[in-house]
């Protein structure tokens, strides 16, 4: 994964709900996938093998995340453990082939999930967290980010 994406991915987190954070995850694993499959494309054996760890990584936290209170729980349970047996499989035979499985069910629970997040009004998780306004601007050459915290009464003049 690109560190432009694990920025992207961070400032997300730093603003999510419950639902999002789940959503997030979601992507971050297929995105990992995608990667291995890129790296895989390219002979690099040593990135295939870091970003499904990686992948490994999120199904794992997905599956710590289910409430087992809940019936519907231990059906996710078993798509995550077939995602995973797909995921440890290729990194196993090092061949991409069954990890397309793998990103089916988790692009069909994505979608899912996504609908579930768009209901949730509770809030971000992480509180006392800066607020994320993102601007561009023109630097040399480059763009520059720039993020402001509207709250923060130390920038600036106080009128």
């Amino acid at each position: 994964m690109t560190k432009e994406a694990i920025q992207s991915f961070t400032a997300r987190i730093t603003q999510a709900s419950r639902s999002e954070l789940i959503v997030i995850l979601y992507e971050m694993t297929i995105a990992r996938i995608e990667d291995a499959e890129k790296a895989y494309s390219n002979n690099d054996l040593k990135t295939f093998d870091k970003e499904l760890k990686g992948a490994q990584k999120n199904v794992s936290e997905l599956m710590a995340s289910l409430d087992y209170r809940y019936k519907i729980s231990y059906d996710l349970l078993s798509l995550y453990l077939y995602t995973n047996k797909h995921i440890i499989t290729a990194i196993v035979k090092r061949d991409p082939l069954t990890l397309e499985n793998a990103r089916d069910i988790l692009d069909k629970l994505l979608v899912g999930f996504e609908g579930v997040s768009k209901a949730d009004k509770s809030g971000p998780v992480m509180r006392n967290t800066q607020q994320l306004y993102a601007g561009l601007t023109y630097g040399k050459g480059t763009l520059n980010e720039t993020y402001i915290d509207p709250n923060n009464k130390n920038r600036g003049f106080i009128a």
